[in-house]
């Protein structure tokens, strides 16, 4: 039986993210930060802008977006 982190392959999952929570569209086993590149491990998955739909991999990154928006 799959939860909701798994999917076929384990590859990269579609999200929709919301407040305080997030939403898989294409199940897989990860995401990719936004802003470095990094593969976040759905599990891991703690940092993301409802705003952009992004996931990012720390609140270093989020913040570095979230300042690159602002300019």
């Amino acid at each position: 039986m799959m939860n909701r982190f798994e999917g076929p392959g384990g590859g990269e999952a579609k999200i929709r993210y919301l407040d305080a929570d997030f939403q898989v569209i294409t199940p897989g086993a990860h995401v990719t930060c936004s802003v470095t590149g990094d593969i976040i491990p759905l599990d891991e998955l703690k940092y993301w802008s409802v705003a952009r739909q992004e996931a990012y991999i720390d609140a270093t990154s989020s913040l570095k977006r979230e300042m690159e928006s602002s300019s």
